[in-house]
């Protein structure tokens, strides 16, 4: 299977489904690393839906001709647009909304954290992506999260001290970014983000979801008092209407403004960073052992994006994401794979039917996640054995079409449908031969029992948005510090909140997600771009932890197998389940479908919502669609 050329390879195999006569697309492709500067629809039926359709506010949706952006917020949405106005491109207006984003949603992401990009640049015609996850320090070590006992240490603590804090990459992604495909100057498109931050600019009034937030924070304990200071002066939390000022920010922006990107890596930002994990830190019992130089070191990878081909109902799509560290690509692809042959149009896309194929699919393929995906340049991975075709058949056929079952909870063995062998031996692997075990997986015919994963009750946030031009560039981009408000360390003179993403890691060493010096811990990041007949069709992406996988994955599956619109595709009541009987179901999923899951096995409970997209179609006449979730208050819009 050809790597340079992935849309060429995605018709190199075909099966056929035995409940319907038709052809089965299916590769995967995990890219080289480079260097680079309601209704029921029958088959047959027509793809129209009679169904009711949530009401979205009123900047949610919009089309044009000229470019899109849509994120979570209007302030963050208003900087890109500007910048398009202004003759900048796609890549230039994400980096501008990245950097209002930090302002106007500090709990979600900003410099203190990072993420992943994927850029579609159109005159490369070529897909790239930006790998910005942080890094483990070189002081950190795989038991740094057990306590004296050996046991692991609460979540609460664990998160809201220095040892917590990874590498930050969101501000070195956005100056290569800048570099590598932009045409405006950082400096120019940091002047934004200062303008809403500082005394005076334009005023940034706290939204809903930011004053629960903070009110949440400020009462668990979880905010320093340098973030105390700004977002609950005076020890009361601010409100939703209230106006946020952020000076010291507005400060720090300015610095990287004017020296660039060398003050926060390497210069006095990159020093009080350091000092604070490593010493203001010390409040939460514990600090970190991150210094200049492990800031120093940071860069960015340059890599291609995995791709799973979908031969749906409606529409044949490849579906681009992000490769290891995050398990995005992956555990997306081996859903859609499990899925495929289902053919699930034949059913009513709100009945027990779909909805229990999906949870069963998604169980199988977190098991084999939580068993075996880690960071590859640590661990041996093996996503081809995953989308192997004999593979999935025998893990597909473990569903029962009509209960919940166990066995859906165990991880398979992919490595022996992974093709030439091994070809890593990972740090866990020598330490367990010494001992006559064996760590990686079912090499040799066996396999571990499941691991428990420390991260399942802690979901986490993120905030996800994308844009596009009238030369037809795309990004997708998803941006995080993890928890809301990370670490809740804010950088005391700095203005902006540490991310605590080296929590992803297993708190318990032995597994391929342990902590390692300089390990990028597991992510389920998935920020997509899927094309169609060789181009850009619709990106997509979303926070929400472990369930970005699951809204991405029901969002292409919306459109591919029953072949809706993308705004409705994104406002489709959702289903969440990863591990065990537990089923969360929004409250639009109907009452006789929850019922009827119940009675068969699934333990379901109603939740306001499942993650938040954003997304942007590509018209087949050139112009764009672009789609801010309804469950928040995000907004598409266009150059005027």
């Amino acid at each position: 299977m050809g790597q340079d050329s992935p849309e060429a390879d995605s018709s190199d195999s075909a099966d056929e489904s035995t409940e319907r006569v038709r052809t089965t697309k299916r590769t995967f492709l995990q890219g080289t690393g480079a260097t680079l500067g309601a209704g029921v629809v029958p088959v047959g039926a027509s793809r129209a839906f009679e169904r009711s359709k949530v009401a979205s506010p009123s900047n949610a949706v919009a089309e044009a001709t000229d470019g899109m952006v849509s994120s979570v917020h209007p302030q963050a949405t208003a900087a890109g647009v500007k910048v398009l106005e202004n003759g900048g491109n796609a890549i230039d207006a994400a980096v501008a909304v990245q950097f209002a984003l930090n302002v106007v949603q500090p709990h979600s992401s900003g410099i203190g954290g990072g993420g992943f990009i994927l850029v579609y640049s159109a005159t490369e015609d070529e897909i790239i992506a930006i790998d910005n996850r942080e890094r483990a320090p070189l002081g950190a070590q795989p038991d740094m999260f057990l306590d004296n006992r050996g046991e692991e240490v609460p979540f609460f603590d664990r998160h809201t001290n220095g040892k917590a804090v990874g590498v930050p990459g969101t501000l070195k992604a956005a100056d290569v970014a800048v570099k590598r495909f932009g045409r405006t100057a950082l400096c120019e498109l940091l002047q934004p983000a200062i303008e809403l931050a500082a005394p005076g600019g334009r005023t940034v009034t706290v939204d809903e979801f930011l004053a629960s937030s903070i009110a949440d924070n400020v009462e668990d304990g979880a905010l320093t008092p340098t973030a105390r200071e700004v977002f609950a002066p005076g020890g009361d939390p601010l409100e939703a209407g209230d106006e946020l000022v952020q000076s010291d920010l507005a400060d720090t922006l300015r610095t990287i403004r004017d020296d660039g990107i060398g003050s926060f890596y390497k210069g006095e930002i990159a020093a009080d960073i350091a000092e604070t994990i490593q010493g203001a830190a010390r409040s939460r019992k514990t600090g970190g052992s991150m210094t200049i130089d492990d800031l120093g070191r940071y860069n960015v990878a340059i890599t291609r994006p995995t791709y799973e081909t979908y031969d749906g109902d409606a529409h044949e799509i490849t579906v681009r994401t992000m490769r290891s560290p995050t398990s995005g690509g992956s555990v997306i692809a081996q859903i859609l794979a499990l899925l495929e042959s289902f053919d699930l149009a034949q059913y009513d896309r709100r009945s027990f039917d779909v909805y229990h194929r999906l949870i069963e699919a998604f169980q199988l393929a977190f098991a084999d996640r939580n068993e075996y995906l880690g960071d590859e340049e640590f661990v041996d991975i093996p996503w081809q054995g995953m989308l192997d075709d004999e593979y999935v058949d025998a893990r597909r056929g473990i569903i029962d079409p009509e209960k919940a079952t166990d066995a859906t909870r165990e991880p398979g063995d992919p490595f022996a449908h992974q093709p030439g062998g091994q070809y890593y031996t990972s740090p866990r692997d020598i330490e367990q031969a010494k001992h006559g075990g064996n760590a990686s997986g079912a090499r040799n015919g066996k396999r571990n029992e499941p691991r428990a994963n420390s991260a399942v009750a802690h979901p986490g946030q993120t905030t996800h948005f994308t844009t596009a031009d009238a030369e037809g560039n795309v990004v997708s981009w998803t941006s995080t510090i993890e928890q809301l408000f990370g670490s809740g360390i804010m950088v005391p003179g700095r203005g902006f909140m540490l991310n605590n993403e080296l929590t992803d890691f297993d708190a318990t060493p032995g597994g391929p997600n342990e902590v390692q010096p300089e390990k990028r811990p597991l992510s389920s990041t998935s920020p997509t771009i899927v094309t169609r007949d060789g181009g850009p069709f619709l990106t997509v992406g979303s926070p929400g932890g472990w369930s970005i996988i699951h809204t991405v994955s029901q969002i292409l599956l919306n459109v591919a197998e029953f072949g809706m619109d993308i705004d409705d595709a994104i406002a489709e009541p959702r289903v969440y389940s990863a591990t065990g009987a537990w089923v969360q179901a929004e409250d639009g999923v109907p009452n006789d479908a929850v019922d009827e899951l119940n009675a068969a096995g699934h333990d379901v409970s109603i939740v306001d919502s499942i993650g938040n997209a954003q997304s942007i179609l590509v018209k087949e006449d050139g112009g764009y669609v672009g789609v801010a979730d309804h469950r928040r208050d995000g907004s598409a819009r266009s150059p005027s």
